[in-house]
């Protein structure tokens, strides 16, 4: 009972202690990210099944996607993993103003990648290049439609997870305004990190199967 009434009020009251509410998040976190894992895993597979089927249509569509916008946004990616990781050490040595700093150039990156998603789109909409009835691209192959049904799949989903990336940063940085981390507590830092490191790591695998692969 002791250790309920003496623990830290920054943990929960259903936690004995910061090492059972760390340990019990980072748990759930990781259950979470497994069954994230198998989502892409499934789009992953349908990407194989329609390459065996139709490898010329991917050789094809690789000339209506960009590398350089594709390499620019694993670039972005790639930079937003490591501020995030050092918000979680700023953190943990106490260090308010770089916590805040690299937060905000963490979601700077999230805004960036996201921008250049959005003229890909563009692009791909200006060219009649959308899935199902509304592809109306005319002079390529009759299966083009297939690769842009998955690439609108996989790419949106993504993008998506990087939108809620990217709202559960704001609240991060809400919090470490208030001061809220520190030394001792950093929790919600650590998970979100984890999701945010999933994420660019489902598109390290995007960018190559999409992108390059030809």
């Amino acid at each position: 009972m002791s250790m309920l009434v003496n623990k830290p009020h920054h943990v929960a009251h259903h936690f004995a202690s910061e090492a059972q509410e760390f340990e019990s998040a980072r748990l759930g976190m990781w259950v979470f990210l497994v069954q994230e894992l198998l989502f892409f895993g499934a789009l992953f597979v349908a990407y194989g099944i329609f390459r065996w089927w139709h490898p010329q249509m991917f050789i094809e569509a690789h000339h209506y996607l960009s590398w350089k916008m594709g390499a620019f946004n694993t670039v972005v990616l790639i930079a937003s993993s490591f501020t995030m990781v050092m918000a979680i050490r700023s953190a943990q040595v106490n260090e308010r103003k770089p916590l805040i700093s690299y937060l905000l150039l963490t979601l700077l990156f999230a805004g960036v990648f996201l921008g250049v998603k959005y003229i890909e789109y563009m692009e791909k909409i200006h060219h009649g290049l959308l899935p199902g009835h509304f592809f109306s691209a005319q002079g390529v192959s009759e299966y083009l439609h297939l690769f842009f049904g998955i690439y609108f799949t996989m790419t949106g989903l993504h993008g998506l997870h990087i939108l809620v990336g990217m709202g559960l940063l704001v609240w991060l940085l809400v919090r470490a305004i208030r001061g809220e981390f520190h030394s001792e507590f950093y929790t919600p830092l650590e998970m979100v990190g984890l999701y945010w490191h999933f994420v660019d790591l489902v598109w390290i695998f995007l960018f190559p199967l999409l992108y390059l692969i030809g």
